[in-house]
């Protein structure tokens, strides 16, 4: 009974799941083989977009080719081996990451590798703690709006009642009202630290609500489109009917997603090739394209090619590719002012003894200098845990997801571990046996006034597209899910020009609460193929 009246809620106020492309069962579901071999397509790059491309097409009966420049799978989602200096390897990855339930097109795709996605379970909440004000957790709330929306009125200390009245109506409006046109043409323009400035929230709710969400999208508030943060507060929370829920992987990223995947392709015919960096992309001699690979000069020609790299790899691709240029001088215009985000760093600490029974697993964190997150692993993934259990120990780790651009990755560890031991007292008493540091650069930046240039899957040159979290969508969608979708859509214009049912695309109610659906139209990214 409960679940009937929860579909009921859900359908009443239009939160459930929307299809966006719609296969043609009339089509067929494999590209038919007439005469010769099958089509090719090389993907460059191995990470969360990549995979998806990759996976999708080769199921699909494309011969498929996966160039990753890393000696590991999964860009930002990659875990590999650490050697430790008191013996043993352990695994070391970019980050935490949140699998969060309205990330349908990803978790499909997962499905492929574990049908009960049986590697992840829930989270049970991620507080966010600071030292001015109390630990506060989102995770319990109600999970369809607009009744998370009440909730958080009538349970959060950073916003009563009594505030709302001094919020400025126009800018809270723009939160409940997003569309994909109108919403881009009035705030793509102005940076989030101007609407955020413009809401005039109590200071503990802006700290609390609002800048440690923006600041786990590696930027900056002062450096991102304050459209873009409109888009991200509707998709993760106004949106969806799984609400702020997330899961998180039992053990390492490799061995619960890369791993398998990498087994699903090679019986699929699709071989992956790691530390396979590509240094530029030429037109062939019998048309399509060659992808050259940097070192040996081997040349892998297709009539596809999907460019799924970071943003910072694109541009140097893209300008190490003249032929590619001169056939997308779009492509190229549009790559050459791709945005890059801020740094982030990340330190992983092998510790003597474990943090506190109490703390949370994860943990968002505002107002400190440099951390941004909190992440107890010996009390998260499998390896981390054994270790743990062996050594007495804990394994930490803390994520500053937009640093300043001078930092190095010694410096963020020092002051992160500082930053914790003011939040969390053990921590100072706790002794760091190993540490494993790192600063990355290739996050996409979303600044204000980029939208008009961002690249979409879709090129002007010929048989070539482009998936990453970084590529413009007409629909929300972020993080894993805007990478996977990404891929999706770059393997579905493939699979089209063969006449190739599409795979399907789900996502979260395109327009907000207060923006209604326009009669008899549907959503422009709807399709069936």
């Amino acid at each position: 009974m409960a679940g009937l009246v929860g579909d009921a809620v859900r359908g009443l106020v239009g939160v459930r799941p929307r299809r966006l492309v719609t296969p043609r069962a009339d089509l067929p579901w494999r590209v038919p083989v007439a005469a010769g071999e099958a089509p090719s397509a090389v993907v460059v790059g191995g990470g969360i977009a990549g995979m998806s491309a990759a996976v999708v097409l080769a199921e699909r009966g494309v011969r498929v080719t996966v160039l990753e420049a890393a000696d590991h799978l999964g860009g930002r989602l990659g875990a590999w081996p650490r050697p430790m200096a008191t013996g043993g390897v352990e695994t070391m990855e970019h980050g935490f990451h949140g699998f969060f339930r309205q990330y349908y097109t990803w978790r499909a795709l997962l499905r492929r590798i574990d049908p009960e996605l049986s590697f992840l379970r829930p989270l049970d909440g991620y507080p966010v703690i600071s030292r001015a004000w109390p630990a506060e957790d989102f995770a319990d709330l109600p999970g369809v709006p607009p009744f998370n929306l009440l909730a958080l009125v009538l349970r959060s200390p950073s916003l009563r009642l009594a505030d709302l009245r001094h919020v400025d109506r126009v800018a809270a409006s723009a939160l409940l009202e997003y569309d994909r046109t109108r919403t881009y043409a009035a705030f793509d323009l102005m940076s989030a630290a101007e609407l955020l400035d413009r809401l005039a929230m109590p200071d503990r709710a802006r700290a609390v609500l609002f800048e440690v969400f923006s600041h786990s999208f590696f930027n900056r508030e002062d450096d991102f489109s304050a459209a873009e943060l409109i888009m991200m507060f509707h998709f993760y929370f106004l949106a969806n009917p799984e609400g702020l829920a997330m899961d998180v992987p039992v053990d390492d990223f490799a061995t619960c997603v890369w791993d398998p995947f990498a087994r699903l392709l090679d019986s699929l015919g699709a071989p992956v090739r790691t530390g396979a960096p590509v240094d530029r992309v030429e037109p062939g001699p019998e048309g399509g394209w060659s992808v050259v690979l940097a070192g040996s000069g081997e040349a892998v020609p297709a009539p596809h090619v999907v460019l799924a790299t970071d943003p910072g790899a694109l541009r140097r691709l893209l300008a190490a590719s003249p032929g590619l240029a001169r056939r997308g001088s779009r492509l190229a215009a549009e790559v050459e002012a791709l945005p890059i985000g801020a740094p982030y760093a990340v330190t992983r600490y092998w510790t003597d003894r474990p943090p506190a029974a109490a703390r949370s697993v994860f943990s968002g964190v505002t107002r400190e200098s440099t951390v941004d997150a909190v992440a107890v692993y010996s009390r998260l993934e499998r390896g981390a845990t054994a270790w743990a259990a062996r050594t007495g120990g804990g394994v930490v780790e803390l994520h500053s997801y937009a640093c300043d651009d001078s930092l190095d990755a010694t410096t963020a560890a020092s002051r992160m571990w500082t930053e914790l031991g003011a939040l969390w007292p053990e921590v100072r008493g706790m002794r760091v046996l190993e540490a494993d540091s790192r600063v990355g650069r290739d996050a996409p930046g979303f600044p204000p006034g980029s939208d008009a240039t961002r690249p979409s899957v879709l090129t002007d040159a010929p048989g070539v597209r482009l998936a990453g979290d970084w590529v413009r969508l007409d629909f929300p969608s972020a993080l894993m899910e805007r990478a996977a979708v990404s891929g999706v859509l770059a393997a579905n214009d493939v699979l089209a020009a063969y006449g190739v049912r599409a795979e399907p695309v789900d996502t979260v109610r395109p327009r907000g609460l207060l923006r209604p659906r326009p009669p008899d139209t549907d959503p422009a990214i709807a399709s069936r193929a």
